[in-house]
């Protein structure tokens, strides 16, 4: 048992991302019962919608799963308050200051994790009392960090400046990543892009075969003077990319934007005039599995590369 499984007492290390337009209660029970840790995704759902995703979830699972809440949204008071009504016990924040909700949630027995993408912000997340961190590197699809860090140089920084729990993410699908992500000083990792191509991600399926036909260099980091998202490049990446390089104000790339993309690409399917947001690592998935198959190649792939490292030496 590693700081991780027992923080959320799970079977693995091995977090699922809470993705929007992705993350239902199908995955995120799917992701539980595997021996992971399910989120189901509330940055794409109305509080009603919230609600009857966490009521599913429980009758789908006796393990222990939480909700992803992006603290960017109008209605995340809404959100966390049918959490607390509902008795979830884990809560993993992104896209905003910790502090607001971290004291709140934990008055009301919630163990708290916050997703940050510089060390400067996991300091600030200990400060605010979080249980845990993930530490997100720029490889990661959706929205990401200004610094555009690499996960192999931010998890030793992170690590070396907290002393709570670290999970990693950004570009890890496979157990070869997921050792790795162990040897940079992580406790467990956090996995997305990888389980879009799952059978039960809510995800549309064209927007799955388009992960799975993504090849290196084909998803790029956009949007830097908004929040940084990376995207497969398509119609909309080529609009707002051109956009970009005439120097469109804010204003204006919000207007290229609108309402809705995100919905349109990852959850119904339109490839060329809807945002597909998904990681680097989409290179390296090949076929759509049930989230079973996915967990435990990875954790088999974890067992050979530590044997295969046990015979390196210098």
């Amino acid at each position: 048992m590693n700081k991780i499984t027992k923080l959320f007492n799970i079977k693995y290390p091995i977090v699922q991302g809470g993705m929007i337009w992705c993350s239902g209660w199908e995955l995120a029970s799917a992701v539980s019962n595997a021996g992971g840790l399910g989120l189901i995704g509330s940055g794409s759902m109305y509080p009603e919608t919230l609600k009857e995703h966490i009521q599913k979830c429980k009758a789908a699972t006796n393990n222990p799963f939480g909700v992803n809440v992006p603290l960017l949204y109008p209605q995340t008071d809404e959100h966390i308050q049918i959490i607390i009504d509902e008795g979830i016990k884990i809560v993993f924040t992104s896209a905003g200051n910790p502090k607001k909700y971290t004291s709140y949630l934990k008055q009301h027995g919630i163990t708290v994790v916050h997703v940050v993408a510089n060390v400067k912000f996991a300091k600030k997340c200990e400060e605010a009392g979080v249980d845990a961190i993930v530490a997100e590197g720029f490889e990661a699809g959706g929205h990401n960090g200004f610094e555009e860090t690499t996960t192999m140089t931010l998890i030793p920084q992170v690590k070396e400046a907290i002393s709570i729990p670290l999970l990693a993410a950004g570009g890890i699908g496979s157990g070869r990543a997921m050792l790795a992500a162990f040897a940079l000083g992580a406790d467990g990792v956090q996995i997305g892009s990888r389980f879009v191509a799952s059978e039960e991600s809510s995800a549309h399926p064209d927007f799955k075969k388009a992960v799975l036909e993504t090849k290196e260099g084909e998803t790029q980091l956009l949007l830097k003077k908004l929040v940084p998202v990376r995207l497969i490049k398509n119609a909309f990446f080529n609009k707002v990319n051109e956009a970009e390089k005439k120097g469109a104000s804010k204003e204006e790339l919000m207007e290229i934007l609108g309402k809705g993309k995100a919905k349109l690409g990852m959850f119904e399917g339109n490839l060329e005039e809807g945002e597909l947001e998904i990681g680097q690592v989409s290179g390296m998935i090949n076929k759509v599995k049930p989230v079973a198959a996915i967990i435990k190649e990875i954790i088999e792939g974890f067992e050979i590369a530590r044997k295969e490292l046990m015979g390196v030496g210098f």
